[in-house]
């Protein structure tokens, strides 16, 4: 698996997708649909929302196919 189109990133975190894990609940996209929609390529739009949204949908992901890191900027709230 390339890990490269399944990361996304702005400057302020970096978020991972891992499609072996993704249980298909659309939690991420039910939750936040600006962010992550299914219908576009790529599916992952970090500048559509805040990073602390953006946060708290992730960290709602019931397998854990998304996770994200901080870069080394303090995160606006």
């Amino acid at each position: 698996m390339d890990n490269d189109k399944n990361k996304y990133e702005n400057n302020e975190i970096t978020v991972t997708f891992n499609p072996i894990k993704c249980i298909h609940a659309e939690y991420c996209a039910n939750g936040l649909s600006e962010v992550f929609s299914t219908s576009i390529i790529p599916w992952i739009n970090l500048e559509a929302s805040t990073n602390k949204k953006i946060i708290s949908q992730i960290k709602k992901c019931p397998s854990g196919a998304l996770s994200f890191s901080r870069k080394n900027i303090k995160i606006s709230a």
